[in-house]
C-alpha cells in the first residue's frame, strides 16, 4: 500500500530520520524528519502552471507548532491552535531565507511549504529539523529546486563549538547560530552572541557548514530512491531584448543612478522605463509581454549599477566602498516618554521610544517548552509613509517581526541583569524614513534611547547592513548598504555589536560562490563600520542617564520569609489589594518571597514598604512606637501599634499618677506613643504610655537620686 523510503545517520550524537511515502501522498512531496525524538513533517505543493501575467515567484512557508507535540492542549479560549505565534513567524522565515534563492530563474508557479511540529521531545529544537525536512521535500517534489540544503544550530560553550546544543543546554552557551546552506556555499546565517570576536564567529559558521554535510548526502540518498522526475521548466532567455534595452537607456539608467536623492532617482529611473516602454510595446502587447519588459529591465538595471560598482568602485550615492552615510543622533526628544532617541542615517531614520515597567508588564509566552516570561520587548513599526507609499497600517507584517527580533538579539546581549535592574523593558522603534537598513537603525536608536531613560547598559550598541556585488572573480563589499544596493546585490549582512565584539550577525546569500576570505573581509569592513557608528553616537550620549526619567516608576526590592506570603496576600488577596489601593503603588510577590514594590512616587513607596514591614516585621521589646486606641475596657487600652497588630495598655500604665477611669485619660481614635515593655506568659504584648512623653514621643527618662 506505501512506497515507503527512509534514510537514518547519527548526527550531533543522535539520530536523525528521513522518511518519505507514507503520509500526505497527494502533496508533490511530504518528509516526515525526526531528530532524537522531535518529529516533523513537510508537505510540499506547487501549481502545475504559473497564473497569467504572474511576474513574481509565489513562495508560501508555514510552520505550526502543534501543542499535542509537547502533550499539551492549546490555552485560551477556543483551545485550538490559531493565528501562528512570533516564534513560528520567525521560524517561517528562517525557512524561507535559504530556499527562495535556489528555484529556478523564471519559476513562477504558486509554491507552498507546509511545516508541522507533530512531536517535541523538549530537547532538541524542531526549527532545524523543520528546515531539514523542507529541503529533503522540495529535492524530492520534482520542482526545479537547485537544492539541497542544510541547517544547523551551533553553540560556543567554555571556548569550544557545540553541534546542535539541546535546550538544557542553551542557558550555557554564549553563543546561538543557525546556518544553512549547500554543499559548496552558505546561504544563511542568524545568531545572538554574547560579544564575541569576528574570528570566533566567523568560525561558528564554517564549523556549521562542516557538520551539514552528512545531512545534504543523507537528502541525496533519499532522492536518489523516491524522487519524482523533474518537472519541465525552460528558463527565460531575454538576452537579446536585454542587449537592446541597454542600448537604448542604459545610459540613462547609469545617470539615475548618479543621484543621491532616492525619490529623485525613482523619478529618473521611471523616465527611462517610460522610453523603454514606448520602444518595445504597443498598444496590442499581452499582458506577458509587459511583464517580461518589466523583468529585462530590472536585469538591466541590475548589470548597469553592479558593473559600475565593480569598475569605479563607486556607489550609487556618491561613496566609496567602506563610507557610512551621514549620521545624526538625538535623545530626550519626547517630553512625556521614559526615554527617546531620534537616529538618522543618510535616508534611513528611526525614532525610538523606551518604556520603563513592573513584573505586571511582562510577556507571557506559551511554547511548547513551557509557559515563560520574557522582560524585554522590542516592536518594530514600519509604516508606508517611511518609503513615500500608501498602504495597509495596523497588521504586523512577518518583516516587521523578523526585524525586530533581529535588533532584539543585537541589544539583549547588552542589557543590565534583572536581579540588579529589574524593570520590564519595552522599546519601540517607528521607522519614519527607510532607504538602506532599518533593523541596524533600531539597534542604534534603541540603545540611544535605554542610555536616555536611565537603563544601564554594559555597553552601547550599534549595527551595520553590509552588501556584496560579485562578477566572476571579481568582488566589492560595500559598507552601509541603500535600499537598491540590496535589492540589486548579492548579499545582505548585518552586524550588531559593541566595541569590544558582536551580539548578533544575519547574512543572507542570492549566489552560491561566496567564500570565506569574502566574508572575513565583510566582518572585518563591518567592524570598522560599527566602531564609526559608535563614535557617531557617543556624540549624543555614551552611557545610561545617572537616574530614571522624571516619569519612570521607581522599583524597590525586599525579601521576605517564604512562610510570611500568605499573611502579605491575606485572604482571596484582600491584603495585597488594600495595599494596592490604599498606597497607589504597585506590589509583586515572587514564590521566593521576593517582593518588588514599584511607582513613579517615592511616598507611596515607601507607604508600601511600611505596611508590609508591618505586617512581617515582629515588634521589638524596648521599642517606642506611635499607635491607636482601638478600645477602652476599665482595666485599660487596647493601641493598635505595629501594623494589625493591638496590646493592652493596663490601667496602670496610663499615666503617672492613680486613674479612676481609662476614658479619663484615653478616649477611642485617640493617637498615642506606647513603649513595648515585652510578653507575658501567654506571648501577649504589654505596652506603656507613662513611660513615654505623649507629645515629643521620648522616652522619660528617671531622674538620678
Amino acid at each position: 500500500m506505501f512506497d515507503k523510503h527512509s534514510v537514518t545517520l547519527e548526527w550531533g550524537g543522535r539520530p536523525l530520520t528521513l522518511e518519505t511515502g507514507k503520509v500526505a501522498r497527494q502533496a508533490d512531496a511530504c518528509v516526515i524528519a525526526t531528530y532524537g525524538e522531535t518529529s516533523v513533517l513537510c508537505a510540499v505543493v506547487s501549481a502545475k502552471e504559473a497564473k497569467p501575467g504572474q511576474d513574481f515567484f509565489p513562495l508560501t512557508v508555514n510552520y505550526q507548532e502543534k501543542a499535542y507535540a509537547a502533550g499539551k492542549i492549546p490555552g485560551g479560549y477556543f483551545k485550538r491552535e490559531a493565528r501562528p505565534s512570533e516564534n513560528e513567524t520567525l521560524v517561517c522565515r528562517l525557512i524561507d531565507r535559504p530556499i527562495r534563492p535556489l528555484f529556478a530563474d523564471g519559476y513562477k508557479n504558486e509554491t507552498q511549504v507546509t511545516c508541522m511540529v507533530m512531536s517535541h521531545d523538549l530537547e532538541n529544537n524542531p526549527d532545524i529539523v523543520a528546515m531539514i525536512a523542507t529541503s529533503a521535500a522540495l529535492t524530492l517534489s520534482g520542482v526545479p529546486f537547485m537544492g539541497p540544503i542544510a541547517g544547523a544550530r551551533v553553540g560556543y560553550i567554555n571556548g569550544e563549538y557545540v553541534l546542535n546544543p539541546n535546550i538544557d543546554e542553551m542557558p550555557e552557551t554564549s553563543l546561538d547560530l543557525v546556518v544553512a546552506g549547500t554543499d559548496d556555499a552558505v546561504l544563511m546565517v542568524e545568531s545572538e552572541a554574547q560579544e564575541l570576536t569576528e574570528e570566533t564567529m566567523l568560525g561558528a559558521v564554517m564549523f556549521g557548514h562542516k557538520e551539514f554535510q552528512p545531512v545534504l548526502d543523507a537528502i541525496i540518498k533519499l532522492a536518489e530512491a523516491a524522487a519524482k522526475e523533474p518537472r519541465e521548466h525552460i528558463e527565460p532567455d531575454n538576452s537579446k531584448l536585454e542587449g537592446d534595452l541597454i542600448k537604448l537607456v542604459g545610459k540613462d539608467i547609469e545617470k539615475a543612478y548618479t543621484i543621491a536623492d532616492k525619490q529623485d532617482r525613482y523619478e529618473a529611473l521611471d523616465a527611462a522605463k517610460a522610453k523603454a516602454k514606448e520602444k518595445f510595446l504597443t498598444e496590442e502587447s499581452s499582458e506577458d509581454e509587459i511583464q517580461i519588459l518589466g523583468e529585462v529591465f530590472k536585469s538591466a538595471q541590475a548589470k548597469v549599477v553592479r558593473g559600475n560598482i565593480i569598475k569605479t568602485k563607486k556607489r550609487i550615492d556618491g561613496r566609496d566602498l567602506s563610507t557610512v552615510r551621514p549620521i545624526e543622533s538625538e535623545v530626550g526628544i519626547l517630553p512625556r516618554t521614559h526615554g527617546s532617541a531620534l537616529f538618522t542615517r543618510g535616508e534611513t531614520q528611526a525614532i525610538v521610544v523606551a518604556t520603563l515597567g513592573t513584573a505586571d508588564d511582562e510577556q507571557f509566552i506559551d511554547a511548547l517548552t513551557g509557559t515563560q516570561k520574557e522582560n524585554f520587548l522590542l516592536h518594530y513599526n514600519f509604516p508606508p509613509y517611511s518609503v513615500g507609499e500608501c498602504g495597509r497600517v495596523g497588521f504586523t507584517s512577518r518583516r516587521e517581526i523578523g526585524h525586530g527580533k533581529l535588533a532584539w538579539r543585537a541589544v539583549k546581549a547588552v542589557l543590565p541583569n534583572h536581579d540588579e535592574f529589574p524593570y520590564t523593558l519595552r522599546a519601540v522603534s517607528e521607522i519614519t524614513e527607510s532607504n538602506g537598513s532599518s533593523s541596524m537603525a533600531t539597534v542604534c536608536g534603541t540603545s540611544l534611547a535605554f542610555m536616555d531613560a536611565g537603563v544601564p547598559l554594559k555597553a552601547p550598541v550599534a549595527g551595520i547592513a553590509m552588501g556584496l556585488i560579485k562578477e566572476g572573480k571579481d568582488f566589492a563589499v560595500l559598507s552601509d548598504i541603500l535600499g537598491d544596493e540590496d535589492h540589486l546585490g548579492d548579499m545582505d549582512f548585518k552586524v550588531a555589536g559593541t566595541s569590544e565584539g558582536i551580539t548578533s550577525l544575519q547574512m543572507d546569500i542570492k549566489i552560491t560562490g561566496i567564500t570565506k576570505e569574502i566574508m572575513e573581509v565583510a566582518l572585518d569592513q563591518a567592524k570598522e563600520g560599527r566602531e564609526h557608528i559608535l563614535g557617531e553616537m557617543n556624540k549624543a550620549l555614551s552611557e545610561g542617564r545617572s537616574e530614571l526619567g522624571e516619569f519612570a516608576p521607581r522599583i524597590e526590592t525586599m525579601k521576605i520569609p517564604v512562610d510570611k506570603i500568605r499573611e502579605v496576600i491575606g485572604s482571596g488577596g484582600k491584603v495585597i489589594r488594600e495595599i494596592v489601593e490604599k498606597t497607589g503603588a504597585k506590589v509583586n510577590i515572587e514564590d521566593d518571597g521576593t517582593i518588588k514594590i514599584a511607582s513613579s512616587s517615592g511616598k507611596e513607596i515607601d507607604a508600601a514598604l511600611k505596611w508590609i514591614h508591618s505586617i512581617v516585621d515582629e515588634p521589638e521589646e524596648g521599642v517606642i512606637y506611635e499607635g491607636t486606641v482601638v478600645k477602652t475596657v476599665d482595666f485599660g487600652a487596647f493601641v493598635n501599634f505595629f501594623g494589625a497588630k493591638d496590646g493592652l495598655v493596663h490601667i496602670s500604665q496610663l499615666a503617672n499618677e492613680r486613674v479612676a477611669k481609662t476614658t479619663d485619660v484615653v478616649k477611642e481614635g485617640e493617637k498615642v506613643w506606647v513603649k513595648l515593655m515585652g510578653f507575658d506568659d501567654r506571648g501577649k504584648v504589654r505596652l506603656s504610655m507613662k513611660v513615654v512623653d505623649q507629645e515629643t514621643g521620648e522616652e522619660i527618662k528617671e531622674e538620678a537620686e
